[in-house]
């Protein structure tokens, strides 16, 4: 099991203020791929003394520490993950923003099979698919 967004910024040695371990944990309670505003209302929610500026300051730090991952849907607002998270895709609905995490033995298959047709061993990659739904969903 992956070990919690505290335990790996004290096994990185970063200093845990508690404002801090307020968006750490804040960050692990996350199911989806929040942005820097939207932490900072979930964690002020927590505790009001949190400002924009510490979620910023603090995303920054846990990025450049390895603890988060960064991503950009193309709609402007850098998200966040938890980086040490099982490998997956995600697909971006282009109306709604909403982010589908999917994994596809199939397109894992393809692309290992494409990086050794042109010479290489596949160390890592991202996906992002960006689509519309085809219908409306059912509520």
């Amino acid at each position: 099991m992956a070990k919690s967004i505290l335990a790996r910024c004290e096994a990185n040695g970063l200093r845990m203020t508690e404002q801090r371990r307020t968006i750490a944990t804040v960050l692990e309670a996350a199911d989806d791929h929040p942005d820097v505003e939207e932490l900072y209302n979930r964690a002020s929610r927590v505790d009001p003394r949190i400002s924009l500026a510490t979620v910023y300051r603090t995303v920054k730090l846990f990025e450049e520490a390895g603890i988060l991952d960064k991503h950009e849907f193309g709609d402007g607002r850098a998200r966040y993950e938890t980086a040490d998270r099982e490998h997956h895709d995600h697909l971006i609905d282009m109306n709604s923003g909403e982010v589908v995490e999917f994994v596809d033995p199939e397109i894992e298959a393809l692309q290992e099979k494409i990086a050794a047709k042109l010479g290489f061993r596949l160390m890592g990659h991202r996906l992002e698919l960006y689509g519309v739904p085809l219908a409306k969903k059912e509520k």
